[in-house]
């Protein structure tokens, strides 16, 4: 996996979890979100959350579910 693998693999599915990340890559979510930072800082990719209080008060959601990223470009 390498920041070409992630690009191309965005392109194609345009929004991911960094959950459904590390599946598809079967990596950790550290290492994606690094890799993922070079595409945001270049305004390639956005980094989202569904909502501030998501994941956090009922406990279903996991962090890396409610935090998305978009290929925005």
């Amino acid at each position: 996996m390498g920041l070409l693998d992630i690009k191309n693999y965005m392109m194609q599915v345009r929004i991911a979890s960094l959950s459904s990340l590390c599946i598809y890559f079967n990596s950790e979510a550290n290492i994606l979100r690094d890799m993922l930072a070079h595409w945001v800082r270049k305004g390639k990719m956005r980094q989202c959350m569904k909502t501030p209080n998501c994941g956090v008060k009922c406990g279903k959601c996991s962090v890396l579910q409610t935090e998305i990223y978009e290929w925005v470009i």
